[in-house]
């Protein structure tokens, strides 16, 4: 029997070896997604253009408006003539804020009076707008207690040092990589074995494993393990890239990191080899892999918290296992996750990939009587 298992597996993956769509499809995409993601689908706020009105050309607002030009923030400043022009800035998404001086905002700040900045956002872009706000209300804050120690009037303030563990200097690639190398082995792993059978039964070589000495289990354990072991290889691969190539640390332990991602993988082929066995062609099965894995994406926490969404949508994210695997990844990469963690996010995918191998098996052997 073991023997025979070992033959199919050594089979399937040189079937996909010598296809040269097959070949490329484990190894192009996956780095493409990871360089992409990494360091285009980002929510780190850079290169930003803004418009500035100044009405007062004074002092103030000039030396206000050289510290935007410092800023590595903003890439682009642009002047409006114009309270007109404001709108149409916005509109036209020329740029993301205007930044308004009144034309009293030199002297009111000379006379020790109250001076007010006006920033007019893009609400269209709700995470820059607030990112923005927050950076300039910053270099305000700071022009002002300069200003009012220049001038002898002292203002009593209360300044917050924030410290963020895990990830000090809040790199985002820091958070996506790791959260990458759970995607990208989820994508790989059902595309190889969505296509597995449904490959065959186009093909027309699905009889001949019929009338072979293989049973229905043997078969789908050799068609099972090579996307167990593709997968695996792309987990690596990016692992690798994370920590080599990207300088991210790894503050955690391989073992419990390659357990929890076997057991990801496993449950990740049940769904694969479930899509496989009700396709009847390779078009259905591509087309039920990416219905499976836009969902699987979406509610796995990687892009919005799992805790912000509605109390009934949580409850259907129990049954995606990258959502489990995700935290692992992180863990292990930026926290050091202790076993105990890592098993509380382990035994539901355990469960998760009982089910799907064992409803594969079912269906497999329905679609055989």
């Amino acid at each position: 029997m073991l023997n025979r298992i070992i033959t199919l597996i050594y089979k399937e993956l040189l079937a996909v070896w010598r296809d040269k769509k097959s070949r490329t499809v484990i190894i192009v995409p996956p780095l493409t997604q990871l360089f992409i993601f990494s360091i285009a689908a980002t929510l780190d706020v850079t290169n930003v253009p803004i418009g500035i009105l100044n009405r007062d050309s004074g002092e103030h607002s000039i030396e206000l408006i050289q510290r935007l030009y410092g800023s590595p923030m903003f890439n682009k400043v642009m002047f409006l003539n114009s309270v007109a022009e404001i709108g149409d800035f916005i509109d036209n998404q020329r740029g993301v804020a205007v930044v308004h001086f009144d034309p009293q905002f030199s002297r009111n700040i000379d006379a020790r009076k109250k001076a007010d900045v006006q920033i007019i956002l893009d609400g269209r872009k709700s995470n820059t707008a607030q990112i923005v706000a927050g950076y300039f209300t910053s270099i305000v804050e700071d022009y002002s207690r300069k200003t009012s120690k220049d001038v002898g009037y002292q203002v009593q303030t209360t300044r917050l040092f924030p410290r963020n563990w895990y990830n000090p200097n809040l790199i985002y690639y820091w958070y996506n990589v790791p959260s990458l190398c759970g995607i990208i082995t989820l994508l790989i792993a059902m595309l190889v074995t969505g296509l597995t059978v449904a490959r065959e039964r186009e093909l027309g070589t699905f009889d001949q494993l019929l009338v072979s000495p293989l049973t229905p289990i043997e078969i789908l354990i050799g068609k099972a393990v090579p996307g167990i072991l593709i997968g695996i290889a792309e987990g690596t691969l990016i692992v690798l890239a994370a920590i080599f190539v990207f300088k991210i640390p790894f503050l955690g332990s391989f073992i419990l990191l390659y357990a929890g991602m076997l057991v990801f993988v496993c449950s990740v082929v049940g769904f694969g080899l479930l899509i496989s066995s009700l396709s009847n062609t390779q078009q259905q099965a591509i087309l039920g892999t990416f219905v499976f894995l836009t969902p699987a994406i979406t509610l796995s926490g990687f892009a919005t918290p799992v805790e912000n969404m509605p109390t009934w949508l949580q409850y259907v994210t129990l049954i995606n296992p990258l959502r489990y695997f995700l935290v692992i990844a992180r863990g292990q990469f930026l926290k050091a996750t202790p076993a105990d963690i890592v098993w509380n996010n382990t035994w539901p995918m355990i469960l998760i990939a009982v089910v799907t191998l064992t409803g594969a098996v079912l269906l497999f052997r329905r679609r055989l009587a």
